[in-house]
């Protein structure tokens, strides 16, 4: 044996492993050997053993196998294992605070149970419900993680220095006593951007379909603050009485929603007379050099199921709100991105809804090869954005 390399069963024993699980990590992308002989032997090195114990750890924090594999492939991606470390310590605590809600349940439960001489099928079902709150957790905040990434593309690399969310918020500012209702509030960032310009009298409910997202929001914004307030909405079934709305913003929701009109009308039930909808979309060539970019390393790759602005967009979201309401004004962002570094790009890619994770992470190293030849002298994206002002009549 060459000096220095392991063969498999010693790799495995230095690290305390079963040769099948170097296997397993070999066949996965995740951990390669350093030589493969002409019979087909394989052989491990001391930087693939250090690289084996990173494994080992992410594997134990509770990382899936395709995060491993992202944040294993060079050891200077120090940002994405920030940010999936950050993740995790946030699913960590919402764990605890769902382990004791499930333990205050059973204790209750067994009380009733005890007191009771009979059981109360409604109190099983909820516990029931309590326990499978663990398996919504990580899906959850592998969502907030892909909106964390698009926000920290904009926010690190956009010319204007405004910024989007100090310009959304300069468009339609709250005045003293409004009523505002945000659909998908996705992490709060409008408002954490923005909380001291919110007077002190407005009463803000921000809404998401998503608990996790809600829950992202409220821990972002000051515990306590009664201006704002939380809840789990569907925008196309919005709980709230007809009249009781001054401003409904959804920032790039309603191209994601099912039934837009429904949407829209949901939104003028609820507005007040005079009351604005500001409601924020893409146009066609918004971030187009991304979608060359990723199609230059395979055809194949679609970044979104769909062109979402082919349902709501620049080009034809005036016809679809004035079907509901009598005044809608466009008001475009003046902006562009000038990304000089490679990892908030991937990251970005990664976050998409599309099939990139399909062809890309198993040829990650190209990708980000490609990537960084793209970004040495900076890379230049435009932004097609803008916000339609749509009012309710008088």
């Amino acid at each position: 044996m060459k000096e220095g390399y392991y063969s498999s069963g010693k790799f495995a024993r230095m690290a305390g492993v079963t040769v099948r699980t170097i296997r397993f990590y070999d066949s996965q992308n995740i951990l390669k050997p350093s030589m493969v002989s002409e019979s087909g032997a394989r052989y491990y090195t001391d930087a693939d053993f250090a690289r084996l114990q990173q494994i080992l750890l992410l594997k134990h924090l509770g990382f899936s196998l395709e995060e491993i594999r992202e944040i294993t492939i060079k050891d200077t991606d120090v940002e994405f294992l920030l940010n999936a470390l950050r993740i995790q310590e946030k699913l960590v605590r919402d764990r605890i605070e769902q382990l004791e809600l499930v333990s205050s349940a059973i204790s209750e439960t067994a009380s009733a149970i005890g007191g009771e001489g009979q059981i109360d099928w409604s109190r099983m079902l909820d516990l029931i419900h309590l326990t499978e709150m663990e398996n919504s957790l990580s899906g959850q905040y592998r969502n907030a993680a892909n909106l964390s990434a698009r926000i920290s593309l904009h926010s690190r690399f956009s010319t204007n220095p405004e910024g989007w969310f100090p310009w959304l918020f300069a468009q339609c500012p709250p005045r003293p006593g409004q009523q505002i209702l945000e659909l998908g509030c996705g992490d709060g960032s409008l408002w954490t951007a923005c909380t001291g310009s919110v007077p002190e009298d407005c009463r803000i409910l921000l809404s998401d379909i998503s608990e996790g997202m809600v829950r992202e929001a409220r821990r972002a914004l000051p515990a306590g603050d009664p201006r704002f307030s939380f809840r789990v909405i569907d925008a196309q079934e919005i709980p709230l009485d007809e009249d009781s709305c001054d401003i409904v913003i959804a920032n790039h929701v309603l191209f994601y929603c099912e039934d837009i009109p429904k949407v829209c009308r949901q939104v003028r039930r609820v507005l007040r007379p005079g009351g604005i909808f500001a409601c924020s979309t893409y146009g066609a060539a918004h971030m187009q050099e991304i979608t060359r970019l990723v199609q230059e390393f395979d055809p194949r790759i679609v970044l979104s199921a769909e062109k979402l602005q082919n349902r709501f967009g620049l080009e034809n979201g005036a016809a679809i709100l004035q079907e509901e309401f009598e005044d809608v004004e466009l008001r475009r962002y003046a902006d562009s991105l000038m990304v000089d570094a490679p990892q908030p790009l991937i990251e970005y890619v990664l976050s998409c809804h599309g099939n990139q994770s399909q062809y890309i992470l198993d040829r990650y190293r190209e990708f980000r090869e490609l990537v960084e030849q793209k970004t040495a002298g900076g890379f230049k994206i435009t932004k097609d954005a803008g916000l339609f002002l749509a009012r309710k009549g008088e």
